[in-house]
């Protein structure tokens, strides 16, 4: 028989591991973007810029689906995970910088950080 969890929560009492795993979501999604805008100013906008916005997502979503994603298709060990992990979201804190939004960059940097320490952290324990 299948163990209730109290309502109202997830987890079984730790709604504060689903808002890290939201926010870490939300981390994915906003490096994707970001990625593209660095592609499409890099390439000049127009169809080129387009080109390169879809190129960069195309070879950040492939290894990230593959190897980094909760799912993943072929789960990496802890080292792998964090090593593609660094590759896309550190990607995209340099994409900002190189965007010229110097502040923002470090910033992002230290939310990616912060955020996948503690996803990481959490779902190890899980």
């Amino acid at each position: 028989m299948s163990e209730r969890k109290p309502a109202g929560t997830a987890y079984g009492g730790r709604p504060w591991f689903t808002a890290n795993e939201g926010l870490a979501f939300l981390v994915e999604i906003v490096a994707l973007a970001v990625l593209a805008w660095w592609g499409y100013r890099t390439g000049g906008g127009g169809v080129t810029g387009g080109l390169l916005a879809a190129g960069t997502l195309a070879v950040t979503i492939a290894p990230w689906g593959l190897f980094a994603a909760p799912k993943a298709r072929f789960p990496l060990p802890l080292a792998g995970v964090l090593t593609v992990k660094a590759l896309v979201l550190g990607g995209s804190a340099a994409a900002l910088y190189a965007l010229d939004h110097h502040t923002a960059a470090l910033l992002w940097a230290a939310v990616v950080v912060a955020n996948t320490a503690v996803a990481e952290t959490l779902r190890r324990r899980r």
